[in-house]
Parts: C-alpha cells; structure tokens; sequence
C-alpha cells in the first residue's frame, strides 16, 4: 500500500513539508491537469476560430467521459457551472408548494434555495440512527421530495446508498435529489444502478478538477416530473434548430461553457482512470478506516457518528480552536467546521500524514 501512495502522491506538487487534509474545503489539481490547462489558454490566444468551432464537440466528448465515470447515459447529463446554479435550476423546474423532507444543518446553498420558495418543507435532525429516522418520517409525512447530501458536509456522515434504493422501492413516486459534492470522487458510483432521480455536483472537491465545473444528472424517468424554465441558444444543437427542437438536458446548458473547467474536470477522470479506480478507492477505503478508528480510540468524534458502520472521508474532530491553530502550525491544513476541526484524506494522503496528524493531536 505504500508504494501506492507515491504513486498516487507523485501527480501533486504540494509540499512535502505540509499536510493536505483540506479537501472537504477544495482538492488539489494535478500537475497534469494544470499543464493541459496551459496548454488549452495557449490554444486560444492563437487560432480562436477554430477553438470556437471545434468548442461543442469538446464539450461532448467531456460528456462521454462524464457518462463512464457515472454509469449513466448521454442524455441524463448536463454540465452546469456548480451545485449551487444546478441546484436552483432544478427548484424552478419544480411544481410549487410541494412537501420536501430535508436534514437540518444542510450545506446552505441546500438549505437557502429551498426555503426562498414555495414548498412545504420539514426538517429532519441528523440521528446515529439516521437512516432510520428519514424512514420513520417518510411513512409518517409521506414527502413528495426529499433532498441530502450523500456526505454531510461537518460530520460526514454518510447516507447508505442500499438504503435509499429501498427507500425509493418502497415510495417511487418521492423523487430523491442527491448532492454528491462530498462523495463523488470517494468510492464507485453507479448512477444507473442506483435509485437517486437527480444528482447535482460541484467538481472542486474530491474530484480535484478546480472551480467551474459541476454536474447534473437526472433520471430519464423522472425528467417526466421536472420542468425546466431555462433555455437558450445552447439549449439546441445547430442555429438552425428551433425552439422546439431543444434538447430536455440542454435546458439546464442555456448558454456556452466553460471549456477550461470542464477540460479540467476530464483531464482529471483521465487522471484517475490511468492510475485505476479501484486501487484508487480501496486505498482511500483502507485510509480512512484506519483514521476512523484511530480518531474513536481517541474520542474525538462526534456522538452520532462513533457508532456508525459506515463513514465517509470526512471527520469532524471535537478539538477547539488552540489545536486548530498548533495544526496549522506544524503545516497541517483542515478548517473549523460546526463544533471542531474538519479533516478529510484523499488518494493523495498516506498513513504518514495520518500518524503526524495523531502526534499533534497526542
């Protein structure tokens, strides 16, 4: 396992005299992906005219990367420029003064989109037992909409995803709008395999492809129940299309794209299927467990999270600020978040910025 963490390590130029356990906050970019962007603004300063031309079949092939990192097809994709803007798009596509069942403490560009509008909305405290307790609401309110993070933001916890595929079986008529911001870029993720109707993603976290780039995916069957109010040229392929012939996904690309972040984002899909997905996740699997006992031993995680099975990348350790300022001290970037200290280890971690992390906390 050591020899994969050089491997995995190599692709950054972070110093090796610093630990990064920041990446809830934002991923590293790869120096692959900053020579290819180089590269990409060197093309656009010389002939425009064929980058402009050659722009939207750029755009599609970064689609087609996209739809075998999800598992998903072609026309449940559209790239927008972050969750926040995918996120409200989706709201106005929605019919008004439907019920919505959402946790409380949510990331705010979930929770303030959604309580500017009109739906009835019922808030649902994050529990140990927290799966639970969404299906003991469910049963009681019967939602027509229920909205969460895979990965909660400050305590990481992590929503099981065979529970929200019986969930859906059991109501298939709620749609279940997913972000995946903190999780995409952590573990497999089968999109067609999985019972999530709507999937919204920023890009600049675990799937370490800088800002301006997200994802949304929306479930053929559930684009019968989403009504986009967006449009623009972009939302047609040809300018000789008419308005009625736009494309349902292409409602949510009303204009033109960024093609550097969304370059970016395919230079680092690229990136991690050269070094192989599943090595890739089976060492963030193994490092992580090994931080999540190490942290229990310790008591420094929080009371609804110290009995779950299954946790995600991000742990919130109940230390104050005075340790948070001795991290950074010693070169060890995480952010305060809720009641403690917010760290996350990604591909690019090992076991050696794991125990420097443990001596200073010691």
């Amino acid at each position: 396992m050591s020899h994969l963490n050089e491997e995995f390590r190599k692709h950054f130029s972070f110093s090796k005299e610093e630990i990064y356990l920041d990446t809830p906050s934002c991923g590293l970019v790869a120096d692959k992906v900053l020579e290819w962007r180089r590269a990409h603004d060197l093309n656009l300063s010389g002939s425009v005219s064929a980058f402009r031309a050659e722009a939207q079949q750029f755009l599609n092939a970064c689609k087609k990367t996209i739809a075998n990192y999800c598992d998903c097809d072609l026309q449940e994709i559209a790239l927008v420029p972050n969750f926040s803007l995918g996120f409200n798009m989706v709201l106005d596509s929605l019919p008004s003064g439907q019920s919505i069942l959402m946790l409380e403490n949510e990331y705010p560009s979930i929770a303030w989109p959604i309580h500017r509008r009109d739906f009835d909305v019922r808030l649902l405290q994050v529990h140990e037992t927290l799966e639970d307790k969404i299906l003991e609401s469910v049963r009681k309110h019967r939602p027509d909409i229920f909205v969460f993070s895979m990965v909660q933001w400050i305590s990481g916890i992590k929503i099981d995803l065979d529970f929200i595929n019986a969930l859906k079986e059991e109501f298939p008529k709620m749609l279940l709008i997913a972000d995946g911001t903190q999780f995409l870029g952590t573990e497999a993720f089968h999109f067609s395999q999985s019972k999530i109707d709507v999937l919204i993603s920023s890009n600049y976290k675990w799937l370490n492809a800088g800002f301006g780039s997200g994802l949304l995916l929306i479930r053929k069957q559930a684009q019968h129940h989403i009504f986009p109010q967006v449009i623009g040229f972009m939302s047609a392929e040809t300018f000789d299309s008419k308005e009625e012939d736009t494309l349902y996904m292409k409602h949510f690309e009303p204009g033109h794209l960024d093609t550097l972040a969304f370059g970016s984002f395919k230079q680092s899909l690229e990136l991690l299927d050269s070094m192989g997905r599943d090595k890739v996740y089976a060492h963030i699997k193994d490092l992580n467990s090994k931080a999540y006992l190490a942290f229990k031993e310790r008591n420094l995680l929080l009371p609804e999270v110290k009995n779950r099975e299954n946790h995600a990348t991000i742990f919130n350790l109940q230390r104050g600020k005075e340790t948070f300022e001795s991290l950074k001290k010693s070169g060890i970037h995480c952010s305060l978040r809720g009641s403690g200290i917010r760290v996350g280890f990604h591909y690019y971690n090992t076991e050696s910025d794991l125990h420097r992390l443990l001596s200073i906390l010691d």
